[in-house]
């Protein structure tokens, strides 16, 4: 047996572990404990983020390893975000009134949030077998759409009070944004990649403008900066599409 061979196993159960997060998510979503839901999110894009690099250190790549990727990323950035847009829509709808007096529209209202699930779904299908992506992304990466989800449950907690958190956990936003994130989800738009070839700022100017970015935005609103990267990652990679035809 090779080293390969024998350390396959490393990330592979690295990526188990992202499963199981996104499963707990989704539970603490349906139950509506929401934060945990999301912190659920956040320790299962740690689990994505150390199985890669451990099949790039170990030299452990696996087409099983490849596949097990995508569906845990499936759970975890799919389903979980789903589960708390829903909860938000269902109780902005029902309230405490079971699902058996909803209406059809109530019921497509509801469900209309498992879009994301779909289209992430489909997303992962696409780069697997998209051999455009191996150095920058074309369309938004589904943990960076999960991330969006994630961070409202934070927002709402911390800004409860505030019209702008009561109004990210209604219907009238919540359906819209699961709608655009899905169609960027898919979208032919390239996305930088975050990988540094070099620690020259000619070759990483979009990077080290993404990272400052994000330092402001972290230290100006904690709780909501996870959302607000996302928004930043997405307006940087817009704006380099618009003024350069490639992304470095």
């Amino acid at each position: 047996m090779t080293i390969k061979k024998y350390f396959a196993f490393v990330p592979n159960t690295i990526t188990s572990f992202n499963v199981l997060s996104g499963c707990l998510s989704v539970v603490f979503a349906f139950e509506g404990f929401l934060v945990a839901a999301g912190i659920m999110i956040l320790i299962a894009a740690v689990f994505d983020f150390f199985d890669g690099m451990s099949a790039r250190l170990l030299g452990a790549y696996s087409e099983m390893g490849k596949q097990l990727d995508s569906l845990a990323d499936v759970i975890s950035f799919g389903l979980a975000p789903a589960a708390i847009a829903h909860f938000y829509v269902r109780q902005s709808i029902m309230g405490d009134l079971p699902l058996n007096d909803a209406t059809l529209i109530d019921w497509v209202l509801m469900f209309s949030p498992f879009i994301i699930t779909v289209f992430s779904a489909l997303r992962l299908a696409k780069f697997n077998i998209d051999t455009r992506q191996t150095e920058s992304f074309i369309g938004l990466a589904t943990p960076a759409n999960a991330m969006v989800w994630a961070s409202i449950p934070f927002i709402w907690s911390t800004y409860s009070n505030t019209i702008f958190a009561q109004f990210i956990v209604q219907p009238i936003f919540i359906i819209p944004l699961s709608i655009a994130l899905s169609l960027l989800l898919i979208a032919e738009i390239p996305m930088f990649s975050l990988k540094f070839k070099s620690l020259r700022f000619k070759d990483n100017k979009i990077r080290f403008l993404f990272l400052a970015g994000n330092l402001l935005l972290i230290v100006w609103l904690p709780m909501a900066s996870l959302a607000l990267i996302i928004i930043w990652y997405l307006v940087l990679s817009v704006s380099s599409n618009l003024f350069s035809n490639k992304i470095h």
